[in-house]
């Protein structure tokens, strides 16, 4: 048995879709699960109640923690250590090996090209500080010897229907509707994305490889494009004219005071005026995995409306 926790983002459907490979016996544990596949368990609870969330890990030989929360660092802070407490208990408590699916915000914002598995640990922005404590609660009950546990680590997403994707709101939902499509900062600084569909799938082959635990994982990632390269690439696919609007500081700081989620977006705008390169070498190396081309998955996720 596997679990899912946090079950209904992104990663956490394609993973249930995946995970098929491995086991016929699924969980998923989210607010409102909803079935991936026809005889997935699902177990209805909050990531924030520790109870629920040992029953949802009790008889698990694998807990994916892949959750997702409202982009807002007040809340990050008051609610990530409370879910990682609860998920590293269960897993302590009934010898679960946990999965924690994480991001880059923690690196050293200087240090960004490339980010390896190995980059230092500085975080700049709120939310990086946060993520930056979470991660080392993974890393500090692995050495312990008190718990089993990897951290698989993906760039910015990109995928077919992914609403929460900068990209496919900025850029592919932009052009589509024949407006300009946005970019942060810098047009012309390296950038690239992971495919979610890559990650769910690398996800689930580490979750079931005992060599990959007690480590860290960057998940395969295209290769880095500039801003503009980027949106050139989708408006060449959706055969329309590459037309862009460039979102500056300035200009971001008073769209956040009346949108919430570019107020959140200033912090993190150091990804953006500076190249972003992700490196994926290691796992690419190990498991002889690539990512999925660009233009295939500019494809698909234009394909998926």
């Amino acid at each position: 048995m596997q679990v899912i926790l946090g079950s209904g983002g992104a990663i956490g459907e394609d993973l249930a879709g995946e995970l098929r490979s491995y086991t016929n016996k699924t969980r998923l544990f989210s607010r409102k699960p909803v079935k991936i596949n026809d005889d997935d368990e699902l177990f209805p609870g909050n990531l924030l109640n520790e109870t629920d969330v040992e029953n949802a890990v009790k008889g698990c030989e694998v807990a994916y923690l892949t959750a997702g929360i409202q982009y807002n660092a007040k809340i990050w802070q008051q609610q990530w250590p409370v879910i990682m407490r609860n998920v590293i208990s269960a897993c302590k408590k009934y010898n679960a090996k946990l999965v924690f699916f994480d991001n880059v915000y923690m690196y050293h914002p200087d240090k960004l090209n490339p980010m390896t598995e190995e980059t230092e640990v500085f975080p700049s922005s709120q939310k990086g500080k946060v993520r930056a404590s979470i991660a080392q609660m993974v890393l500090d009950n692995i050495q312990s010897g008190e718990l089993t546990a990897l951290i698989a680590r993906a760039a910015d997403f990109y995928g077919p229907g992914i609403k929460n994707s900068l990209f496919n709101e900025a850029i592919v939902k932009q052009l589509k509707s024949g407006k300009k499509a946005n970019w942060f900062a810098s047009l012309n600084h390296l950038h690239n994305f992971t495919f979610t569909p890559d990650a769910a799938k690398a996800t689930a082959l580490l979750g079931n490889t005992e060599s990959a635990f007690n480590q860290v994982w960057h998940l395969p990632t295209s290769k880095p494009l500039t801003g503009k390269q980027w949106i050139e690439t989708v408006a060449a696919e959706l055969g329309v004219k590459p037309k862009i609007q460039l979102a500056t500081k300035p200009v971001i700081k008073i769209m956040g005071l009346f949108i919430p989620v570019m107020r959140e977006s200033v912090e993190m705008l150091y990804q953006y005026d500076r190249d972003y390169v992700f490196d994926s070498s290691k796992f690419e190396k190990v498991f002889d995995l690539a990512p999925i081309p660009i233009d295939m998955a500019i494809k698909k996720i234009v394909a998926a409306g």
